[in-house]
């Protein structure tokens, strides 16, 4: 894997630190010192201005615009939405002397950024250099609220070294943001504004979708206040004189309150914008910071995972797993999880498959309430889904490809049209969660009506061959996005048999334990005597590849006999090959963007014996390019389980800094959301050793060479395990919640407080 890290942020287990500014990476910084909190999240950018490089990045989850892609051929989609820059609601400027504070042409010393992972608080100070003037330290920090979602924090501190004069502050908020995609246009109408010494605040609306954002601010902080309105910006501008040693500090605090659906009331927004600005922001930024706090506190203290001997790869997890809660903690059930989070436009914001085949294993073992509302957002979406069938002559439902609000906002119709695997993640998800949590209230209301519609599409999509007489999609495109219209593809195929012979076997359950709400099912979906039947018999009927000899799975019809090529013969100049390599030529080799045939063997591995799962990776491995953040974790987990540890350790620490040392060179587009979850998942799963796709979880721990110990805790309903593994030894125990049996090295035993202590076995040591 030709991929080199770009490391400039300081190592440190609890913080990202950035010492020295480094403008040839500022778009990166302001990628990785993002903060959000689901609902809304800024990137890292200069609150003061700045006239280098840079993207002013504010969103809110839902709001997005729309735009019309074209005429199309029946099944294709014509329209797209995408999530929209919002309000600038840090807005800054400091001016000194007659010098405006601009660190692309300012002379400045002493500059540190920090994000503080046990806090969620960034903080950024330098020294300013005022011309003729002496010097001053400038120190800014802020949060968005863990607690209160709608809350944001900015605090701005100004300290004379030996600077005599005067000096002018500007805090505003400013709709006059643009889209760095649609050709940097600004989508907002400025209905409303109000203004005074005290703060500001406006009502924007989107033009296109008529979505509504209430921002407002209160500040506080000596000097002479002055309000003032221009454009789309309105807040407070300050004068005030400094002398040597002198100290201000500007606390300003910020509720962004959105409207979602069309045609909301404006007057409705305005006042409820006001009414949480008056009773959120009342309280100050210490005060906010800290029961903020709360919420990290109570986080890391229950579910933290460590590692002793490597720093680097401790660094990297804890911040993957803390932008994993930033980005979603399922406080509402309409939120999903877009590609890059909240951090950046590219992908539009859009929500994947990659949600549930990658984000939902983190959520499920973190914060399960999170990984049913992800549920819920499908079921939510599902009549959308039932219409995106019809659209493309199938019964059922189809879940689009990529959306914001349950439609498909793809236009590619070679992905949109082919890639029809999200159903199969969702699927997936369903089993998932169920069989985790034992929720059955959802499983019998949501679950079985997403998995009855879910099965009609497969069904009415997949047909049958003329000489084999077997059932199988045709014209595909599976999770690898180098084979474009393809028969059977195995991953498909095999998780659309599974998909079947669950909602058979949920329906056969209902029928003994939950008749009333099967009768209530049946009603609602229509549900036939004779599709159960149906779909059993087109799950016998399915053709999954196997080489019988080998055991090695065939990633779709015809890839045996695709031309090879030798990927160490690619050279490294090329990569990305999307952008050197003509786009049909990615299809002509057996060569993979990513996983596929491994992923249903780490879905799913209990089914498969360790000799098919070794000659499978064994096969695939040299094959895949990892064109795709989705790619070096499943490597890493089943390298781990074969034991191959040193190729297992290299993926690993490929995932978990992936964005901090930029290895793709696109982090400053945005964070990779599902390398995140990915990076848990290689400590949990791989080094770790836990499944979950058996009768009860397993445990088969390894350790690396360079680690001298580790450790992680899930939680399983009401129970928190927590595992130990050094050189020596793995413990087992419960840190909270009863007893629960699990398998450790293929034996029962029972967990508790008290624990279990079993010697590490040899073959699982590095």
């Amino acid at each position: 894997m030709p991929k080199v890290a770009d490391q400039y942020l300081s190592v440190d287990p609890w913080l990202i630190v950035e010492e020295g500014y480094h403008p040839d990476r500022s778009r990166v910084s302001e990628a990785i010192f993002s903060s959000a909190n689901e609902y809304m999240g800024v990137r890292g950018y200069f609150d003061e201005g700045y006239s280098g490089d840079r993207h002013v990045g504010s969103y809110v989850n839902g709001v997005y615009e729309a735009r019309k892609i074209g005429r199309s051929y029946k099944g294709i989609s014509t329209s797209g939405n995408y999530m929209v820059n919002t309000v600038d609601w840090l807005h800054t400027r400091i001016s000194a002397g007659g010098e405006v504070l601009d660190l692309h042409r300012s002379k400045f010393s002493d500059f540190r950024r920090s994000l503080d992972m046990r806090t969620g608080l960034v903080s950024r100070s330098f020294i300013w250099h005022v011309k003729g003037r002496g010097r001053m330290r400038v120190a800014f920090e802020r949060f968005v609220s863990m607690q209160d979602a709608k809350l944001g924090g900015q605090r701005v501190t100004l300290e004379s070294v030996d600077f005599k004069g005067s000096v002018d502050l500007v805090f505003a908020l400013d709709f006059d943001t643009f889209h760095e995609a649609s050709d940097r246009k600004n989508f907002w109408d400025v209905l409303r504004r109000e203004a005074g010494p005290g703060g500001a605040a406006l009502l924007g609306r989107t033009q296109n979708t008529s979505k509504l954002l209430y921002s407002g601010f209160r500040l506080t902080g000596g000097g002479r206040h002055r309000a003032f309105n221009e454009g789309k910006k309105a807040g407070v501008s300050v004068a005030l004189t400094l002398a040597p040693g002198g100290r201000e500090a500007f606390e300003k605090m910020v509720v962004n309150e959105a409207r979602f659906s069309k045609g909301a009331a404006e007057a409705a927004a305005w006042a409820q914008g006001s009414k949480l600005l008056k009773s959120l922001a009342a309280e100050g930024f210490d005060a906010a910071m800290a029961r903020h706090r709360t919420y990290w506190d109570r986080l890391w203290n229950t579910l933290d995972c460590t590692i002793e001997g490597d720093p680097e790869n401790q660094q990297g997890l804890r911040y993957c797993i803390f932008q994993l809660h930033q980005t979603y903690h399922g406080a509402d059930p309409l939120a999903n999880i877009g590609a890059k989070g909240l951090t950046g436009e590219f992908y539009n914001g859009h929500t994947f498959w990659d949600t549930e085949a990658y984000c939902l294993n983190f959520y499920l073992f973190n914060n399960p309430a999170a990984a049913k509302n992800l549920l819920l957002y499908r079921h939510h979406h599902l009549p959308q889904a039932i219409a995106r069938a019809r659209e493309i002559d199938c019964e059922g439902a189809c879940f689009p490809f990529a959306t914001i609000n349950g439609e498909e906002d793809c236009g590619l119709w070679w992905i949109a049209n082919t890639e029809i695997h999200v159903g199969l993640a969702v699927f997936y998800a369903i089993w998932h969660y169920t069989k985790i949590t034992g929720d059955k209230e959802f499983l019998y209301k949501q679950g079985a009506e997403l998995l009855v519609q879910l099965s009609r599409f497969y069904a009415s999509r997949g047909q049958y061959g003329q000489k084999s007489g077997k059932f199988g999609l045709y014209g595909v495109m599976g999770p690898d996005e180098f084979k474009l219209m393809v028969n059977h593809n195995c991953y498909m195929n095999l998780l659309m048999k599974k998909t079947f012979e669950t909602t058979a076997a949920t329906l056969d359950e209902m029928a003994r334990k939950a008749p009333a709400a099967l009768r209530a099912l049946a009603r609602k979906t229509g549900l036939k005597p004779g599709e159960k039947a149906d779909w059993l018999g087109k799950a016998r009927d399915t053709l999954v590849l196997q080489d019988k000899s080998s055991g090695v799975f065939e990633q779709n019809e015809g890839f045996f006999d695709m031309p090879h090529k030798e990927l160490k013969s690619i050279p490294a100049k090329d990569f990305p090959l999307y952008h050197s390599w003509s786009y049909d030529r990615l299809y002509r080799y057996d060569m993979h963007k990513q996983p596929d045939v491994l992923l249903f063997l780490f879905f799913f591995n209990r089914s498969f014996s360790p000799a098919v799962k070794k000659r499978n990776y064994d096969y695939y491995a040299p094959r895949c390019i990892h064109e795709s953040s989705l790619s070096p974790a499943i490597h890493s987990i089943l390298a781990s389980e074969i034991g191959y540890h040193a190729e297992a350790y290299d993926f690993a620490k490929y995932a978990s800094r992936l964005d901090l040392d930029n290895y793709n060179r696109n982090t400053r587009e945005g964070l990779h959301t599902t390398s995140l979850s990915a990076a848990w998942m290689n400590l949990v799963y791989g080094f770790g050793g836990m499944r979950s796709d058996g009768e009860r979880l397993s445990f088969e721990p390894c350790i690396p060479r360079k680690w001298k110990s580790y450790s992680y805790r899930v939680l399983v309903r009401e129970s928190v395990l927590e595992v130990r593994v050094d050189k020596r030894e793995v413990q087992l125990r419960t840190v909270q919640g009863p007893p629960v049996e699990v398998d450790v090295y293929g034996r029962r035993r029972r967990l508790d407080a008290e624990g279990t202590r079993v010697a590490l076995p040899a073959a699982r040591r590095a």
